[in-house]
Formats: C-alpha cells, structure tokens, sequence
C-alpha cells in the first residue's frame, strides 16, 4: 500500500477535531493526524511534520482561516489546505480558493466527504463539495462571485467585516479574534472606507445582499 496520508487538522473546538480525527483514523488510508486551535499554531506543526494535508477551519480566534491559508502558502508553497466550514456562502468558497485552498468543503456533509476529499488533495487534485462547486461554476460564468468590493478587503478585514456585519460589537469582535480594541476600530475604518459605507446598518445591508449574512426578514 502507499504511504498513508498525514493530516493536521486546525479547528478552534477541541470537540470537533476529536470527532473528526477519531473519523479519520478508521480510514486506512490516513496516518498520522495532528492537531491545532489556531492558525498559528498550525504554522509551527506545520513546519515541523509537514503533513500532506492540512484540513482549516474559517472561523478562529488570532490569524482566523483566510489569512492562515495565505501565511502557510507564503512560507510553504507546497502546501496542501482543505477548507472544512460551516459556511456554505459562495463568497467564503471564492475567497479560500482565491487565497490558495485545493479544496473546500462544509461540516454539513457526510463525514465520509472529509475522507474523500483529504485522500483527493492528498493526490494533487482538488475537491469542492458539488453543491458549491455548480453555484460557484454558474456565478462565475456570469462574472457574480463576489462584488469589487468584498474582493477588495485583505482576509483581515474579511474576518472582521463577517463578524461586524452578524451584529458584533467592536469589542466583542476584538475578542473573538484575540485583537486589541483599537486595531479593530482601525480595520473597522479601513472597511467603511473600503466598501463605501457610513453606517454598520449599511454595511449589514451589503453583506446580506452578497449572501454574508442571511436575511431575517419575514
């Protein structure tokens, strides 16, 4: 048999990366699975085990998923990352794409979908579960995956306008990035700026139009 795959799975919630590992590790094909709560942290096994496929959650405290994704392809251009979120918005899809993943899938499919799709990237191919993949073909073909503006904020301020728009407070998005207060006001600035707006009433409206956010109107 070949070499089994080694897998390190980044997700901020220790239960969920025990109920996957111990997933995993029923598949002959996998090997060694190492683990991480933060994108930092990843970078540091990372260098050190180098494993065949990292498997990235979105949303973390500290550096969060997207700029994860680009700080271990700076530093590790071989590096192989499956994006496992439960966001099932295009515009995530398009962005972790964009930032360098081979692969994107959601917590909502079957388990068995984390093991085909590691053992595919693990290949050198890419995987993107096929919901998203023919939303994502279509919108494309029509030049409607994500506005200008959404393109044009770093995976920063991504993070923080996703929190923002869902109702965070500045402080509270502070926390759950582990940022002081002040450098979240200043992205916060940097994104109305950014996106044209004034107001976070404006700026929700713009994310729940690009599909950010889900509408609660009746």
């Amino acid at each position: 048999m070949a070499n089994k795959i080694s897998v390190l799975l980044v997700d901020d919630h220790a239960v969920v990366r025990a109920g996957y590992k111990t997933y995993l590790s029923l598949s002959e094909r996998i090997g060694e699975i190492y683990e991480a709560d933060r994108g930092e942290i990843a970078c540091q096994i990372y260098s050190r085990h180098t494993p065949d496929v990292v498997v990235m959650d979105l949303s973390m405290p500290g550096l969060g998923g997207l700029e994860s994704v680009r700080r271990l392809l700076s530093r590790h251009p071989a590096c192989r990352i499956l994006i496992f979120s439960i966001h099932n918005e295009l515009v995530y899809v398009t962005r972790a794409i964009k930032a360098g993943a081979k692969g994107y899938i959601t917590k909502n499919n079957e388990p068995d979908t984390l093991v085909t799709a590691v053992c595919a990237i693990a290949e050198g191919n890419t995987y993107i579960d096929p919901d998203l993949a023919q939303q994502l073909a279509v919108n494309m073909a029509v030049g409607q995956d994500e506005s200008y503006k959404i393109k044009s904020l770093s995976p920063r301020e991504f993070d923080i306008f996703c929190l923002l728009a869902n109702g965070l407070s500045t402080r509270e998005a502070a926390e759950k990035l582990c940022l002081s207060y002040k450098t979240v006001c200043n992205h916060s600035t940097a994104i109305k700026e950014k996106l044209g707006v004034k107001t976070m009433s404006e700026m929700t409206l713009l994310a729940s139009r690009q599909g950010i956010i889900k509408s609660t109107a009746a």
